[in-house]
């Protein structure tokens, strides 16, 4: 039965490598691009690099109501086919335009996968292995940025002509039609089922299809009762004011931690401190290599330490890093730089990387809990939105020094946040989190 619901998370978990796949694939069709059909910075930025991110973050904001709606497996049915739909046609696109909307439609499977699998994942999985399975879903999308790299380093390598990155682009449609025929063989959430449809015979059905041993009738009698007149109600009230809030800082953290400044900015810091551009892209490559196995080490501790607890480490590591490699921008000192930011990813990967998904899929009440992924995921992606915006700014404002010192003192607030503030969900029924957080 383990090896079932493992199974069914991870095919779930597989739109996360699309999502980390599409994102990062389109490093190497960048310049090509923009060559190929003489379009400006300014028009290349907006249409053709940025279209995706805003895809993202509508997929993310407006990804809860059809999730409620028509159910857990239908709209990862549907991330499928943008994902498919978005690779065929970037690959084929006859114009920056056709392009653009072609990767906007992946940008929507992006956002809404972040919505969708981790709360399907959630609601299939045992309490004391929700962590590590949900967390899934974060490995693979690190995993995915890297076959990214790779696929595009070896396109460019096999294949040495002018269309080279329509085979970068395209080369997704091969893992998302795989995925596709996997998903829509998974059942339904059992939870979605009951709460939603009223369905209580088959969410029973599906619960014992997925554990023999579990207690099916009682799990329906607590649905029945916590769902009783709230379900499908707007989680923007005093009711959800916890959840929300939670929600809410892990997110905003998240990006306060300058992840995504140092992933979209990497070589351009590697080069600031010495290295040429050669060696920087080796080191980047590094950090993706760094941020796969420390993810790998965040999801076999989440079930065993708690969300909790990797938050702290994470904070900690994040503190340190970031304090170090200011000090080596303010003093000029460069020696060991990739150490710190590899210490840095590794501080992620183990605390938020690990930690983010999953808690926000299960502070959420199973009547509120699709509008509460994508409150959480909106704040992401807006987030990350906002940084990939401001920070060519920021980075002719200041220096080094100033910026990763200001990240630093954020992630101290997130460490005093983790200590006094955040509610530990380790080993706890989403049911059991629904009683301590709704009151």
């Amino acid at each position: 039965m383990r090896n079932r619901i493992t199974y069914l998370s991870f095919v779930a978990a597989v739109s996360g490598l699309l999502f980390g796949f599409d994102t990062a694939v389109i490093s190497g069709a960048d310049k090509p691009i923009q060559q190929l059909w003489g379009l400006s910075d300014l028009f290349h930025g907006i249409f053709i690099m940025s279209s995706a991110l805003w895809g993202t973050v509508i997929g993310a904001m407006f990804g809860g109501k059809p999730l409620d709606t028509f159910g857990r497996k239908k709209v990862l049915i549907w991330i499928g086919i943008f994902y498919l739909a978005s690779a065929l046609g970037s690959g084929l696109a006859w114009d920056p335009y056709s392009f653009s909307f072609f990767r906007f439609l992946g940008g929507l499977g992006v956002g809404a996968s972040s919505v969708a699998a981790p709360t399907y994942i959630s609601e299939i999985a045992p309490t004391k292995q929700r962590g590590r399975l949900g967390a899934l879903y974060q490995f693979l999308i690190v995993l995915g940025i890297l076959v990214a790299f790779f696929s595009n380093w070896f396109v460019a390598k096999t294949i040495d002509t002018e269309s080279a990155w329509r085979w970068m682009v395209g080369l997704e449609a091969l893992p998302a039609l795989v995925y596709l025929l996997l998903i829509v063989r998974v059942p339904e959430s059992p939870r979605w089922l009951a709460v939603y449809k009223g369905d209580y015979a088959q969410a029973k059905s599906i619960v014992t299809y997925l554990d023999e041993k579990a207690d099916a009738d009682t799990l329906m009698d607590e649905l029945k009762v916590q769902s009783e007149g709230h379900t499908g109600e707007s989680i923007f009230t005093s009711r959800y004011r916890k959840p929300l809030m939670l929600a809410f800082l892990v997110s905003f953290f998240n990006q306060a931690s300058g992840i995504n400044f140092i992933i979209y900015y990497a070589p351009r810091i590697f080069e600031e401190t010495g290295l040429n551009a050669s060696n920087s892209l080796i080191a980047t490559i590094g950090i993706g290599i760094a941020n796969l196995i420390f993810t790998m080490i965040g999801v076999s501790l989440i079930d065993k330490l708690g969300r909790r607890s990797l938050m702290i480490i994470g904070s900690i590591g994040y503190i340190v890093s970031l304090a170090l490699v200011s000090h080596a921008f303010y003093t000029n000192a460069f020696e060991g730089m990739q150490w710190y930011i590899f210490l840095f990813i590794g501080a992620h990967a183990v605390g938020q990387g690990a930690v983010i998904w999953v808690y926000i899929s299960e502070i959420f009440p199973n009547q509120a809990r699709g509008q509460g992924q994508a409150f959480g995921t909106a704040v992401h992606w807006i987030g990350a939105s906002i940084i990939t915006l401001i920070m060519p700014y920021v980075l002719n404002l200041f220096k080094g020094g100033p910026i990763f010192a200001f990240f630093s003192v954020m992630m101290t607030f997130q460490l005093i946040w983790a200590i006094w503030f955040m509610v530990e969900t380790k080993n706890k029924s989403l049911e059991h989190i629904e009683k301590e957080l709704i009151k």
